[in-house]
């Protein structure tokens, strides 16, 4: 398992660790994730997410999972949360035609 954000798509990125005397060492900076369970609002039942803190603040300040997931592109997505993503759009679609 990658380790990558399901709502954000942040991957590990690669550096130097730079020491007194300027050597350079390769490292890697991994992404700050978290095991979450988020509640939709929409469709009512809990989901559990492998995302970084960013994007749980991200979520909070948009108000919500599925405010976040309605507004985020479908590159950044992973497939659990596309699909999650397209059970909001046909929930939002038959509540407003009824």
């Amino acid at each position: 398992m990658t380790r990558r954000c399901e709502l954000t798509g942040t991957l590990p990125l690669s550096g130097q660790l730079r020491s007194h005397a300027e050597n350079k060492t390769k490292r890697k900076f991994r992404p700050n994730l978290h095991n979450v369970t988020l509640m939709s609002d929409t469709l009512g039942r809990k989901v559990r997410l492998r995302i970084t803190a960013r994007a749980l603040k991200s979520v909070e300040h948009r108000g919500g999972l599925d405010a976040f997931l309605l507004k985020a592109k479908n590159e950044e997505l992973s497939a659990a949360c596309l699909k999650l993503k397209r059970e909001l759009q046909k929930a939002q679609a038959a509540s407003t035609a009824a």
